[in-house]
């Protein structure tokens, strides 16, 4: 039974009657409720300032108030759970990724754009990764591992619960990352992407282990890589340098902050080509590695981490963007190609590729843009919620 009513200013519904998942702290005039305070968590019901009834989510502290889980007065009990994983289940089937020979990793839930926002799901071989982003999708974590049981059945034998990073540290949750159902007894585990295998470690590696939303456009990098020598910065576990390897590169360079993540990178490159491929992996700030790098490189791939997670810190974001695709443009040689990247959602695909433009600019060369790259369809966009649009990515021709 929902006890909280939450009532909107005047016209402040209009969003949601365009299905946005988003309800603004600023939206609320008054909240009735039947103790002191709104527990954060706990869900709540929506009304317009009429009193009509609008929308039913999860209640959080902060500027977003409010995530929808649904426009309707429905109750949000196990067949709920159930029902809506199995929705995105079905899509990802669509997609050929829950019975694909050569590929065994994906996203299964991808918040919003799977209309249950503050969770993420990523299906490692026969683990399923969760993650919440909010304390409600937290407090249902039980309920979610139930459902993902009950839809997929003995294709998941274990599911781990590493939300310890991404739940609002305010929250007091004291979250603890771990098995929620089954178990596995190996910390590394090799996965397929694309026929390609990966290391993949969910306990300690970032994010859930591995970055599955580059899958469509590492395939792409392997079309191109054929006869050029590579530079993969930012590499994390190597997964670009991979693909690279695999279309036929003379020579790849992986580069990474983190000695841990380069080695991972000489890893999976070993773990795919033994000792075949020339391959190097530097343990170096890519930034400073990109001001000495000559004309040796006729495939760079930029890819760094979110430059710009709030929209407070764009203008300096934007000019870092800048800054490393000058200096890649620069120095590529002559008809080089350039994959260049951003995954921060504050950052419009226009804005970047204005950002990318001034870079050309500045290198003063020709440059043409062969491809507009965005995220893979297992992370799909709610087509209500734009703003889950959040990987962009250009490859660039270099004179």
């Amino acid at each position: 039974m929902i006890t909280t009513q939450i009532y909107l200013r005047r016209g402040k519904e209009e969003s949601l009657l365009r299905r946005h998942p988003w309800i603004f702290s600023g939206a609320i005039e008054r909240v009735k409720c039947n103790e002191e305070n709104i527990r954060e968590g706990e869900i709540v019901d929506v009304f317009t300032k009429s009193g009509d009834f609008i929308a039913r989510g999860h209640y959080q502290i902060g500027s977003i108030a409010v995530r929808v889980l649904t426009f309707e007065q429905e109750e949000i009990n196990q067949e709920w759970w159930n029902n809506r994983i199995a929705v995105a289940y079905d899509v990802r089937r669509t997609l050929d990724l829950t019975d694909n020979n050569d590929t065994n990793c994906y996203r299964l839930i991808h918040g919003e754009g799977d209309s249950l926002p503050g969770l993420v799901v990523d299906i490692y071989d026969h683990t399923a990764v969760v993650q919440c982003h909010s304390v409600g999708m937290y407090l249902s974590r039980m309920a979610i591992a139930e459902a993902i049981h009950n839809v997929m059945g003995e294709k998941i034998t274990a599911i781990y619960d590493k939300s310890s990073q991404t739940v609002p540290f305010k929250a007091g949750l004291n979250a603890i990352d771990g098995y929620i159902w089954g178990h596995s007894e190996h910390k590394n585990h090799t996965v397929l992407e694309n026929g390609e295998k990966f290391i993949v470690n969910w306990e300690e590696g970032q994010k859930t282990g591995f970055f599955l939303d580059q899958r469509r456009n590492r395939e792409l990098v392997r079309r191109y890589a054929k006869g050029r020598t590579v530079l993969n910065t930012f590499c994390y576990t190597g997964g670009f340098s991979v693909y690279a390897a695999s279309g036929g590169a003379l020579e790849v360079c992986s580069i990474d902050a983190s000695e841990r993540a380069v080695k991972l990178a000489d890893e999976n490159m070993k773990l795919n080509f033994g000792d075949k491929v020339k391959h190097s992996a530097i343990a170096a700030d890519a930034v400073e590695y990109l001001k000495q790098i000559g004309d040796k490189y006729d495939l760079i791939i930029l890819d760094p981490p979110a430059f710009a997670k709030h929209h407070k810190v764009l203008g300096n974001a934007m000019q870092g963007y800048k800054r490393i695709n000058a200096r890649a443009i620069s120095q590529i040689k002559s008809g080089g190609i350039l994959f260049t990247f951003s995954c921060s959602q504050a950052v419009s695909k226009e804005l970047f590729r204005t950002t990318v433009f001034s870079a050309a600019a500045i290198a003063g060369r020709k440059v043409r843009i062969l491809h507009q790259l965005t995220q893979p369809a297992d992370h799909p966009i709610n087509i209500y919620h734009p703003e889950g649009e959040y990987l962009k990515g250009l490859v660039l021709y270099v004179e």
